[in-house]
């Protein structure tokens, strides 16, 4: 679904991305993770043109994006970000039901929609449909902006640290929402983080990158057991040193 071929990002500061090529198939969530400054949004927004590679190709769905309209392609792939992006004059359903609209669908299709994801997402059309954002939690606002994303039916769902502003709880409650979603609809979701626990437990596929290069791509278990590099072994002992932390508390408690 996803292709990027010897894909190169200059920037007048540096580069951002060093000859990436990977491949995600469709139907699979791949995450890319990493520091800060790693190449990861920048390797999202290949997807819908929000970057244009300076050298390499990008396909999506076997078409070169380089080719496609950058508006068409951007209302065909659902973007999820970290600061919700929901428009404050808009009720909760004005936000879901805008895309719909600028498309041309119905009044009676995009109330249909609308109604239909913020079920699926775990808001009430009837309770928070009339609602604006300042009036909802952060978690109930992500989850919105999850509806949103996914009003246009796309078949690519790109989300940029979607949980990065949300307490504990509400971030295990809708990443394991986001996740079932992905299953439920056949969606093919590219999501990044800097959180490798995270990324290990949401990913079919684990992209660890540093300074705009592709470090490791492999399953969660494959990195875990092994893992290419010192950096990327050194990026999976967070994760490791909670579980034997948390296992010594637990026996410690029992």
């Amino acid at each position: 679904m996803i292709e990027l071929h010897c894909v190169q990002v200059t920037y007048p500061g540096g580069v951002a991305l060093q000859d990436l090529s990977l491949t995600v198939a469709a139907g699979q969530m791949l995450v890319l993770v990493g520091e800060s400054g790693s190449g990861k949004t920048t390797t999202l927004k290949l997807v819908n043109r929000r970057v244009d590679p300076t050298s390499g190709t990008v396909l999506v769905d076997g078409r070169n994006v380089a080719t496609v309209d950058a508006i068409a392609l951007r209302r065909s792939v659902g973007t999820v970000f970290q600061r919700f992006g929901l428009f404050p004059h808009m009720t909760v359903a004005e936000n879901v039901g805008l895309l719909p609209r600028l498309m041309g669908c119905s009044a009676a299709d995009i109330h249909a929609r609308v109604n239909t994801l913020l079920e699926m997402v775990g808001l009430a059309p009837q309770v928070f449909g009339d609602r604006f954002p300042a009036e909802l939690s952060g978690g109930q606002q992500q989850r919105v902006g999850v509806a949103r994303a996914l009003a246009p039916r796309p078949r690519i769902l790109l989300m940029d640290e979607p949980f990065g502003a949300l307490d504990p709880v509400t971030r295990e409650g809708l990443a394991t929402q986001v996740r079932q979603l992905h299953v439920d609809l056949g969606l093919t979701t590219v999501l990044v983080t800097h959180d490798m626990t995270e990324a290990l437990l949401m990913g079919d596929q684990v992209a660890v990158m540093h300074a705009g290069v592709l470090l490791q791509l492999g399953t969660p278990a494959q990195l875990l057991h092994a893992p290419s590099s010192d950096r990327v072994r050194a990026l999976l002992e967070t994760p490791r040193l909670q579980v034997e932390r948390l296992g010594r508390l637990v026996s410690g408690a029992a």
